[in-house]
């Protein structure tokens, strides 16, 4: 009998244990990793809106803004950029179009996720509006158009001649209509 209850309470303490340790690594590893990041300036994470100055266009330079989209294992939308690349140069602001389609039967929200390689060029790609910003909502068929204006920083170092931005999709419906549940 005692041998029984050992084992229970094995079993709970280490149900504890995958418990406390999925907790850490859900909410705890995320704002580390993001601290972690801003403060060494690495992980090719991209700023928020940024308000441009008028200022200068390098027209003897030219620099190639390269596009991947691609949705997390548990989103279902066909997400994709319209172009695949673009040219700009340093100090014009460019425009592209990202295709997003919720081919499922029900209405979810998404969110954009950015990431810039080289990791180096981050302080130096500004985005003036972008889908990321937001959720995206889309109604179950639904399609959009969603658009990234953007502008490469004239100070880029001349030994960077290609940005690759890229976008990872989420659904994230779920939290969406968990913060509504909690507000009603």
């Amino acid at each position: 009998m005692s041998k029984a209850i050992g084992n229970k309470s094995l079993l709970l303490k280490l149900s504890l244990l995958a418990v406390l340790m999925f907790s850490f690594a859900i909410f705890v590893m995320p704002p580390l990793y993001n601290l972690f990041c801003d403060i060494l300036g690495i992980g090719g994470k991209t700023g928020g809106a940024y308000t441009a100055v008028d200022g200068e266009i390098d027209k003897n330079r030219s620099v190639e803004v390269q596009f991947v989209a691609m949705n997390n294992a548990t989103m279902p939308w066909e997400f994709y950029p319209k172009q695949s690349s673009v040219w700009v140069h340093p100090g014009e602001s460019k425009k592209v179009t990202f295709y997003a389609h919720n081919r499922t039967a029900n209405d979810m929200v998404g969110q954009a996720i950015p990431s810039l390689i080289p990791f180096s060029a981050s302080n130096y790609f500004h985005k003036t509006e972008c889908f990321c910003f937001n959720s995206q909502p889309l109604s179950s068929g639904e399609e959009a158009d969603l658009e990234l204006v953007f502008i490469v920083d004239p100070d880029l170092p001349e030994s960077l001649n290609t940005l690759t931005l890229s976008y990872t999709l989420f659904d994230i419906t779920h939290d969406i209509n968990e913060n509504l549940a909690v507000l009603n």
